[in-house]
């Protein structure tokens, strides 16, 4: 009985904080719960009691029960040592250059750090923020998720806002929002980039993109707005968009069928190295040489891109740079010091897999 009423606790407060029943809804009934569950009256009472205890749950006699405003006072502590850092990923790509940065400021002045990633997940993104507002934590560092689509978590967002827990983002922000940030300039980055491979000789150039996040939709545009300063050669342009959740062998599948057609590009713009790495192996299943029948071009200079055969032509991201100042200025913040939004210029980096046009 005790594991059946735990479970039952968990999975309705779990729809409550995800946002499944919202402040003010009216719950299911005891009997449709214990339908729903598969369990007895007696356990749906105890589960509910204690939610109710809890205050996620308020039980009106004959009314029904309705979800409170389970909203906690999440003030940060002034005496908490501790930053929370939110990122869709943590152990593998740029992100632990970042987190090591951060943490180097921050341990330097007797902070400690709470980390949470996301896995570019809404509802996890829910999750990581509760837990982090439970802990009280001295304040916020948060790679937004999905950065380009609506977030269902405004909500508390805006509370983080209100309470006035100094918060700031990295990589990209949530338009609604005005707290700082630290990002690149894709945009500007990656036109720099088409416009190289154009002094190449390239003409029919695919970009490949991932248009979840707003570092995908301006790395995007930047391609669109090279292409738009040499109207002659702009038809020969290509794009592929993908979102997050998408595997690399759909997008893979994609570049095969451009290979196939009529108009075959030249060079393949990738959103990141970790894609671009994977294009260049792609292409040498298919017999294709790396930069002699096609160019491939990354962004982030990923510690691996350097070292790959052919060294990678990319746009370098300043990982341990962006670390170093995010835990700066959460640092300022929390002193109540002015602080503004940094926003980096990556240089290229030219290697070895991108080549003139033969």
């Amino acid at each position: 009985m005790q594991n059946k009423f735990k479970k039952v606790k968990e999975a309705l407060k779990e729809a409550i904080i995800s946002g499944q029943y919202l402040i003010g809804a009216k719950l299911p009934t005891e009997t449709e719960l214990m339908a729903q569950y598969d369990v007895s009256r007696y356990t749906i009472r105890r589960a509910v009691g204690d939610l109710e205890e809890e205050h996620f749950i308020n039980r009106i006699q004959g009314g029904g029960m309705f979800v409170q405003d389970w909203h906690r006072e999440w003030t940060n502590d002034a005496d908490s040592k501790v930053i929370g850092i939110i990122t869709t990923h943590i152990a593998d790509y740029i992100f632990p250059s970042i987190i090591s940065g951060i943490d180097r400021v921050l341990s330097e002045k007797g902070y400690s750090i709470l980390i949470s990633n996301t896995h570019n997940d809404h509802e996890k993104e829910r999750k990581s923020l509760i837990n982090m507002l439970d802990n009280k934590v001295a304040g916020l560092i948060i790679e937004p998720t999905q950065s380009a689509l609506k977030n269902p978590n405004m909500d508390l967002y805006h509370e983080i806002q209100d309470d006035q827990i100094p918060t700031l983002f990295i990589n990209a922000s949530y338009p609604e929002l005005d707290f700082p940030v630290i990002t690149n300039d894709d945009l500007e980055a990656e036109k720099e980039m088409v416009n190289y491979l154009f002094e190449l000789g390239h003409e029919a150039i695919l970009g490949i993109f991932q248009v979840g996040d707003l570092q995908g939709v301006h790395r995007m545009n930047g391609f669109i707005q090279a292409y738009q300063q040499q109207p002659a050669i702009a038809y020969k342009s290509n794009l592929i968009m993908y979102q997050s959740g998408d595997s690399f062998e759909k997008v893979l599948k994609r570049v095969a069928d451009y290979l196939q057609g009529s108009e075959v590009p030249t060079a393949i713009v990738c959103y990141n190295d970790q894609l671009a790495i994977r294009v260049i192996d792609f292409l040498k299943s298919k017999g294709l040489k790396v930069p002699a029948d096609i160019s491939v071009v990354g962004f982030d200079d990923y510690q691996m891109s350097r070292y790959i055969s052919p060294s990678l032509t990319t746009l370098n991201h300043n990982k341990t740079k962006m670390g170093e100042d995010a835990g700066q200025m959460v640092l300022d913040m929390i002193q109540d010091k002015p602080v503004e939004s940094i926003l980096y210029q990556p240089p290229l980096i030219k290697r070895n897999s991108a080549g003139k046009v033969k």
